[in-house]
């Protein structure tokens, strides 16, 4: 059956082998490419949308739920949070449109981005680094102080999807303690998990705090002065989740008092994060842009994991990383 592909996968002048997999592999079908702001709420993207029977990129909620063609919605991020909305949710299940993540493109980065940073909090390489870029001295005996083994510490993952497994995974030859909360408790968990709402159980456990929650009513300021305060003394906290779910006022008092020890932030609120934001010199806390579920070649893995599932719809079989 010959389908009608809605794309606002936006594909950059480095991407041209990508967009001509995608363009070759979908031959069969009509595909729509438009560009990645245009979401399909106005003009022609939304007029296209509406006579689509799958979407591929980021296409506007609003306009999904407008569009009575649309079966299927791919999107090329691992979040939903604009769909994460029980309104979109409950307006999708009744039209039986579903919806997969790329939850499977940016397990790997997003894993091996976290585990790197807990890596070089422990083996003090931000120290060294200013060290090397200030004084240039030799602070030999200071640093290997600073540089605790990661065996045997507490990791709390908050949040248990593919990210958290993967990190699990890498985590596991440490013979760190790992442990998580999720929101919905599945029981097949490699690590013991609980549901999010025992969350204050197990923060005073932690050394390591792994914030992989996504963006919604309930996650808001998740991490808040309250759980700030029930965590042990020294504690890390690390989010590559959404930058909403803390609160980055109390983290910056909580670091500044040292009850926590560092923080790694990927994710902020706003994005990007405003030059004289205190956040930028608050004690221990680093900061990268938005970049850990970036890698070489994301673009080619975007479009080969739609594709994957493009098989898998034509065939009525189940869909990878389907969440709706």
């Amino acid at each position: 059956m010959k389908l009608r592909i809605w794309c606002n996968n936006d594909f950059g002048p480095n991407d041209h082998e990508s967009l001509q997999l995608l363009r070759e592999r979908t031959a069969s079908h009509q595909l729509l490419i438009f560009g990645e702001k245009e979401g399909g709420l106005t003009g022609e993207p939304r007029q296209a949308l509406q006579h689509s029977d799958v979407a591929f990129g980021y296409p506007d909620p609003q306009a999904i739920v407008a569009s009575d063609s649309v079966r299927w919605v791919q999107l090329n991020s691992a979040g939903y949070t604009n769909y994460d909305v029980e309104t979109i949710k409950q307006a999708l299940r009744t039209r039986g449109t579903v919806m997969s993540n790329s939850s499977s493109v940016y397990d790997e980065p997003c894993a091996q981005h976290l585990v790197a940073m807990m890596m070089s909090l422990a083996r003090n390489l931000p120290g060294a680094l200013d060290n090397q870029r200030e004084s240039k001295s030799w602070p030999m005996q200071e640093l290997r102080a600073h540089s605790p083994l990661l065996n045997g510490q507490t990791v709390l993952i908050l949040g248990f999807g593919s990210i958290a497994r993967r990190v699990a995974e890498l985590l596991q030859p440490l013979h760190m303690d790992l442990m998580a909360v999720r929101r919905a408790v599945a029981g097949d968990e490699p690590i013991p998990v609980i549901e999010v709402s025992r969350v204050d159980e197990l923060l005073p456990r932690a050394d390591h705090v792994l914030n992989i929650l996504p963006a919604n009513d309930e996650t808001r300021h998740f991490l808040n002065a309250e759980r700030f305060d029930k965590l042990k003394n020294g504690a890390i906290v690390y989010n590559i989740g959404r930058g909403v779910t803390l609160d980055q006022e109390a983290l910056i008092r909580s670091l500044k008092s040292g009850k926590v020890k560092a923080a790694y932030l990927d994710v902020t609120d706003p994005e990007p994060l405003a030059p004289d934001d205190p956040l930028w010199t608050a004690p221990n806390c680093f900061i990268t842009p938005h970049t850990a579920g970036g890698h070489t070649n994301e673009k080619e893995r975007q479009v080969k994991h739609f594709l994957n599932n493009l098989q898998r719809f034509e065939n009525n079989e189940p869909l990878i990383n389907r969440v709706l």
